[in-house]
Parts: C-alpha cells; structure tokens; sequence
C-alpha cells in the first residue's frame, strides 16, 4: 500500500496520528473513530489556484462512506442540535472546482459548532488565512484543524435517535487550527489559535498559542516532518507578520 504521506502534498511536512488516514483529492482527514468526527484535516489552500475560479459553494452535505456506517455522524444527527455542521476545511479555501468544493461538504469535515462561533470569529480567521495565502510572497499555505476535548470538562453529545446503531457525535469544546505557510525565499513561518467552541470577543490574535502547547492538548506533533530548528517551541508569532 501506498505510503499517504508520500503522495498527498498536504502531509509533505507531517500530521498528528489518528485512527484511520481518509485520502481525500484535494485534503486529508486523519479520523477518530470514537469521536465520531475528524480528528484533523489537513490542508493547502485553493492549491488550483493556477485554474480560473469557476465552483459555487456546493452545499451538498452528506455522509462519508468510507467510514463504517457506526463509526460516522449522518445529517440527522444535527438536525434540531442547536449546532452547526461546521466544515473544518472551509468551502472558500477550495473553490476552484465544483469536485473540490463538493469533498468540503463530507461529514467527516465537519464537527458540531455552536452558531454565534462558526459564524463569527471562526469565519474571521478562516478569512484571515486565505488574506495570508494571497499575499505575492506567499507560495503555499497549509492549515491543519483540530477540534479539541477537555477532558477535565463534561462532554455534551448530539445523536441521530433514528439511526440503528444510536450514534452520538461529542461536541468539542474548543478548536486549534495551525497555519505553516511558505514563502518565495523557502522560509516557513507558523502560527498557532486555539479557540473555545462559544461566541468569543475580541481579534483572531487574541487567541495565538504557542503551537507546542497546543499539541500537548491534541496529543501529537502537528508538523512532524520538519527538521532543523524547533519551530514548534516557538514563541507566539505577532500576527501582524500575516500581511508579510
């Protein structure tokens, strides 16, 4: 068998263990089988970006087959949830072609967040990202997204009572989404948020960790493949380098 981390260009500088590797065409997702969700995605931003942007937001959310049936959440598990289906590789960082939008609605991308935080400062620092990857120095720009458990905190569950193997989908409790962009010169730069699934106030920079911390809490290095200096231990990044 083929070795993932050697054909996808997303994993080319490493990603945290999971359960199961889903290979996606334009993204992987290393699952969790007993979450019931993605333990990460992985990412490169629009990396058609050479092809003319011609896809729509597809909204065509449906259940990843590739997941045995009593390990995946189905779309009635949300309904009447009072969480969203929130996609953890976003819609607008692939839309360059309608296949490659469509994969961004598998519900293995998304996990239960609440509405006022997917719509708001989630959405702010998914833009941000994408302000990042258009700068004219910026080659690629990777982004891995982890939903996190506190596990000294009740977890909350949302279930499908109709599904036969009365599935239930843990609401995370936080999110860490960590970007390595590279730039024209080789160098890698890397930023690291961890924000609480709940409306929050404030900038998106509030919320920079030190991207060491943040695998302690995730439970793996998050750009293994990288050698050299320790960019994991780094000091938190002011984020005013993102307009390079």
């Amino acid at each position: 068998m083929n070795n993932p981390f050697q054909i996808q260009p997303e994993l080319r500088y490493g990603a945290p263990v999971c359960d199961e590797i889903l290979t996606g065409r334009y993204f992987t997702i290393g699952y969790s089988w007993y979450f019931r969700q993605a333990k990460w995605t992985l990412e490169i931003i629009n990396r058609n970006n050479y092809l003319p942007n011609e896809a729509e937001r597809m909204n065509n959310f449906r259940a990843d087959i590739r997941i045995p049936q009593r390990f995946r959440a189905g779309l009635k598990a949300y309904k009447n949830s009072g969480y969203d289906r929130g996609h953890l590789v976003a819609s607008a960082n692939n839309d360059i072609l309608e296949i490659q939008n469509s994969e961004t609605f598998l519900m293995s991308n998304m996990s239960p967040q609440k509405p006022n935080f997917n719509r708001r400062i989630w959405k702010k620092l998914e833009e941000a990202t994408r302000h990042l990857n258009s700068q004219d120095n910026v080659l690629e720009t990777y982004v891995l997204t982890c939903p996190v458990f506190y596990f000294d905190r009740e977890i909350e569950t949302i279930g499908d009572e109709q599904n036969e193997y009365g599935i239930d989908v843990p609401v995370p409790h936080a999110f860490i989404k960590s970007v390595l962009a590279e730039d024209d010169k080789g160098k890698l730069k890397l930023w690291t948020f961890e924000m609480e699934n709940k409306e929050l106030d404030g900038d998106i920079e509030d919320y920079l960790v030190v991207t060491y911390d943040a695998e302690q809490t995730v439970g793996g290095r998050f750009w293994d493949r990288i050698s050299g200096t320790d960019m994991h231990k780094q000091k938190k990044d002011p984020i005013e380098i993102w307009d390079y």
